[in-house]
């Protein structure tokens, strides 16, 4: 397997989620809990949360998405400025989103002390939206529709499902802002990236 800075997170992540699915007392102190954290200041959590996962599935399926589409995104970053400075700012993006990610529920549940999250969902939304900026009209496996459809579907119904009051154990807060984060970072280094999603929208339209 190549050495990608993609591979290393998540072998990092599978390591550290590994650790915590049998370490109960390692897991409470790295997740996201923003009652805690309004209350310590341990906001280390917004960064630490991202590299614990509930399940094995749970952990599957980031991985498999953060491996996918991340090794896709960290060349891309490579083409655009270069191999060292490339994983470099790769490697920023995918950890200011983690970050980021998290905010928006510690601003909602910081006295709610039932509420904690982790997983790296955030971050892995953000790489699937940078994913689709670049390449509009490539199809999804599942679901099977081009990826500006999905980023469209996936941005309105995270934005629906974050407004509900039950949210059925999933972060959706950090699904939306995270996925924004990404694309925003991205547009923010490379804004001619803005230039080049519309010249495929248009010239790449299948119908």
């Amino acid at each position: 397997m190549e050495i990608t800075i993609t591979n290393i997170l998540v072998g990092i992540t599978c390591l550290v989620s590994f650790y915590a699915l049998n370490n109960r007392a390692f897991f409470d102190q790295l997740k996201h809990h923003p009652y805690q954290e309004s209350r310590t200041g341990e906001y280390y959590r917004w960064l630490t949360s991202g590299f614990l996962h509930g399940s094995l599935g749970h952990l599957i399926i980031n991985m498999y998405v953060l491996y996918t589409f991340g090794n896709f995104v960290e060349s891309l970053y490579g083409q655009l400025f270069g191999d060292i400075w490339g994983k470099n700012l790769f490697l920023l993006m995918y950890l200011f989103t983690v970050v980021v990610a998290d905010i928006p529920t510690f601003l909602k549940h910081r006295d709610n002390p039932r509420f904690a999250s982790i997983g790296a969902s955030g971050a892995t939304s953000g790489i699937v939206l940078i994913f689709c900026l670049v390449d509009p009209w490539q199809m999804f496996l599942f679901p099977p529709v081009p990826a500006v459809v999905f980023a469209i579907l996936y941005l309105g119904y995270s934005t629906y499902a974050s407004m509900q009051a039950k949210s059925g154990g999933i972060d959706h807060d950090a699904h939306l802002w995270g996925a924004i984060c990404g694309l925003a970072f991205t547009i923010a280094i490379k804004p001619s990236l803005l230039t080049l999603f519309y010249d495929r929208l248009i010239a790449d339209f299948p119908f």
